[in-house]
C-alpha cells in the first residue's frame, strides 16, 4: 500500500452520501423533512420507477433566496444550527446540512425554490456531485427539488435497489409515517402518476388515523 494520501472531495462525497441515501425512500425522506422544518402546510411527493428514474418534493414552505439555495448544496451548510450549545435544543429534522449534498453527489439534482417577497426564484442543478449552473427561475413561495437517475453513477449501489413496486412501498411506507407524525400537513404521493397517497391536513392524530 502507498503512503497516506487524502481522498479527493468528490471520492469524499460520495462515501459519505451512503451514510444518509440507501435507497428512494431515504431521499424522500431527507427531503421532506427539509420541507417540515421549512414549515410547509403541504407536501407532494411523486415518483417513478420506485423513485430510481424520479423523485421529486414540492412543498409551499418558506422557500430560499439565491445564496442560501447555493449554500444548501455544500456539506454541513444549514440553517438550523449555529454552536455546540445548540444540540441540546434542537427543534427540527435535519440539522446536519448533509442531505441535499449527498444526494446531489449520487443523482442528478434540480432544486428550484422562492421565498416570500423575492421578486424571481432560483435553480440550482448538480449532476452526481458537479455543479451544473445556477439562475433565475418562476416559482411559488416554497421548494421543489427533483432528484433523477439515482445511484447512475454509482453502479454498486444501484444493483443492491430491488424491484421498482418494492421501493415504491418503502416510499409509501415513508411517507406514510411522516404523515402520521404531522396531521396539521397535508401529504400526497404518486407513483407513475397513479395516487397512492392523499392525506390533506386535518386537526389531530385520530382524524389523521382515520384517513
Amino acid at each position: 500500500m502507498s503512503a497516506v494520501e487524502r481522498l479527493p472531495d468528490d471520492l469524499v462525497n460520495k462515501i459519505a452520501a451512503g451514510e444518509v441515501v440507501e435507497r428512494p425512500a431515504s431521499v424522500v425522506k431527507e427531503l421532506v423533512e427539509n420541507a417540515l422544518d421549512a414549515r410547509a402546510r403541504s407536501v407532494h411527493v411523486e415518483i417513478e420507477d420506485g423513485g430510481v428514474r424520479l423523485v421529486r418534493v414540492r412543498d409551499d414552505g418558506q422557500g430560499m433566496g439565491r445564496a442560501d439555495a447555493e449554500m444548501a448544496l455544500e456539506r454541513h451548510a444549514t440553517s438550523k444550527l449555529r454552536s455546540f450549545d445548540d444540540l441540546q435544543s434542537i427543534a427540527t429534522h435535519g440539522f446536519r446540512g448533509e442531505a441535499l449534498p449527498s444526494i446531489a453527489s449520487v443523482s442528478e439534482l434540480v432544486l428550484r425554490t422562492r421565498a416570500e417577497g423575492d421578486p424571481a426564484g432560483t435553480e440550482v442543478a448538480v449532476s452526481h456531485g458537479r455543479s451544473l449552473h445556477v439562475r433565475d427561475a418562476g416559482h411559488p413561495r416554497g421548494t421543489t427539488v427533483e432528484v433523477r437517475d439515482l445511484f447512475g453513477a454509482v453502479p454498486a449501489r444501484r444493483k443492491f435497489l430491488r424491484a421498482a413496486p418494492t421501493e415504491a412501498a418503502h416510499v409509501a411506507e415513508t411517507l406514510t409515517l411522516l404523515a402520521l407524525a404531522r396531521p396539521g400537513t397535508g401529504f400526497s404521493l404518486k407513483s407513475g402518476g397513479r395516487t397512492l397517497l392523499e392525506t390533506p391536513p386535518v386537526d389531530g392524530l385520530a382524524a389523521r388515523l382515520f384517513q
